[in-house]
């Protein structure tokens, strides 16, 4: 397979053509002390960001299928790819990892985790900061695991923050016959974006529908240095890489979620593109690497 260059890399996810989302970003808060790394977080620079990992906690132990590996016919298969990795079915393990992106101007928040179910707040905490340090938040895409934490007693839990959604997400979701709350409660609040938008200098959102309609992933760039959020477009951290054709249980359109899937490792995979998943084994941090015709998922070093 010839490399690709960054530029094709990037073109070939319809990042090019950045458009400015609207809104002025409001002035920082000072940060409270921040806990050492392993505390409910992972902090790590990308060229001169600083970008901080939050848990929002994880399920109990259950089973993985047919969840989060849908295809007829091969639960078998996916089973024994899990115990290959040391992973039982019946025990699965569910991590949320939102990230806030600190770009020296702004502090933006990638997705809100569960809200009181979940542990977000608490580890921003950890992390030296308070909802009233984000001024801006980017939801990747409607599903409760991702916006449960974005209104708490009718009120937004990031009162300074504009917050952010694809354009075609709101969309659909509004349309629906019974819409998710925090959605509705915040609708006059968003601003609504397409593929392309630059949400601030260095951060852009990426098209990976097929999870959900009009999901998007954030791809963060400074100093040479390219990370993609993935929100839920990574799916499975072992099964998703590892079978081409998988795709989840939850994904609105499967055909899509995998033709999605297949750009962002081939991409990943050519230019050394580091990336978080969203639901990925704590703290979700790493690469892709080409494995036969697959791919295969590699943590980051994790420092302290």
């Amino acid at each position: 397979m010839s490399k690709l260059s960054r530029r094709q890399a990037l073109k070939l996810l319809g990042t090019t053509g950045a458009v400015a989302a609207a809104g002025t970003i409001p002035t920082m808060a000072q940060q409270a002390p921040a806990m050492p790394n392993g505390a409910g977080f992972y902090r790590f620079k990308l060229g001169d960001f600083t970008l901080t990992v939050l848990s929002d906690g994880q399920t109990p132990p259950g089973n993985a299928f047919p969840n989060w590996g849908a295809n007829p016919g091969r639960q078998a298969e996916f089973e024994a790819a899990l115990r290959e990795n040391f992973l039982e079915p019946t025990q699965f393990i569910n991590n949320f990892n939102p990230m806030v992106i600190d770009t020296g101007r702004a502090k933006i928040l990638v997705d809100t985790g569960r809200g009181q179910a979940g542990q977000l707040l608490s580890n921003l905490a950890n992390a030296g900061l308070r909802p009233a340090d984000i001024n801006i938040v980017f939801i990747t895409h409607g599903h409760g695991d991702h916006i449960g934490g974005l209104v708490r007693d009718g009120q937004p839990v990031f009162a300074n923050a504009q917050h952010i959604i694809g354009e075609a997400e709101l969309q659909f979701w509004l349309s629906q016959a019974t819409p998710p709350a925090n959605l509705v409660a915040l609708r006059e609040r968003f601003t609504r974006v397409r593929p392309g938008a630059e949400i601030a200098p260095g951060v852009t959102a990426v098209d990976t529908s097929g999870h959900t309609v009009g999901h998007l992933a954030v791809q963060v760039s400074s100093g040479g240095r390219t990370l993609w959020h993935l929100g839920d477009a990574g799916g499975h951290y072992i099964l998703s890489l590892r079978f081409p054709d998988h795709y989840l249980g939850f994904d609105a359109n499967p055909q899509q979620a995998v033709a999605t899937r297949a750009r962002l490792w081939q991409a990943a995979a050519a230019e050394r593109i580091m990336v978080v998943g969203y639901h990925f084994a704590w703290p979700g941090v790493g690469y892709v690497r080409r494995a036969g015709n697959a791919y295969e998922f590699v943590p980051a070093f994790f420092t302290f």
